[in-house]
């Protein structure tokens, strides 16, 4: 039992996890309060755990990563190799596919409404449109993924 309560406690007390953790928390809550602006509603569950909008949260959670493991290990490590790297991915792939695929959705989605107008019921026409992020998006992101992990080390270090 003990060994599984100090696991538990290491584990709430990894610096770089609770950054990126930290990270991903910030951008969907602020996506609540950018939802609303844009939408004009107010649905919690569907803004704090949806995809795609500003700022991008998969862009928070790993530059929050990376600036952790800059302030723990050092630029030099195997640590900020590592969350570089897959930082470069996550945002490649944010930006590229993922934005290129709501794109696709929004003309799928107008092709099937215009072919199949006054039987629209009958045909799933609901493909999730923003499932991506424009450049400003992940650029936001960033640079509050970087903000959480600079804040984060003077309450976790």
């Amino acid at each position: 039992m003990e060994d599984f309560l100090y696991g538990v406690k290491s584990l709430f007390s990894n610096y770089l996890l609770i950054s990126a953790v930290t990270g991903w928390i910030a951008a969907q809550i602020f996506k609540v309060f950018t939802g609303m602006f844009k939408e004009r509603s107010f649905n919690i569950l569907t803004l704090l755990f949806s995809n795609g909008g500003m700022p991008s949260s998969h862009s928070a959670a790993v530059c929050a990563l990376v600036t952790a493991a800059v302030i723990k290990c050092g630029l030099a490590s195997a640590e900020v190799a590592i969350s570089g790297v897959l930082a470069m991915i996550v945002i490649n792939d944010a930006m590229g596919v993922r934005y290129e695929t709501g794109k696709q959705a929004k003309i799928i989605n107008k092709i099937t409404k215009e072919l199949f107008s006054g039987k629209a019921e009958s045909i799933n026409t609901g493909l999730k449109e923003l499932v991506g992020h424009t450049p400003f998006q992940v650029f936001v992101g960033a640079l509050l993924g970087i903000t959480v992990g600079i804040l984060m080390s003077f309450v976790m270090l």
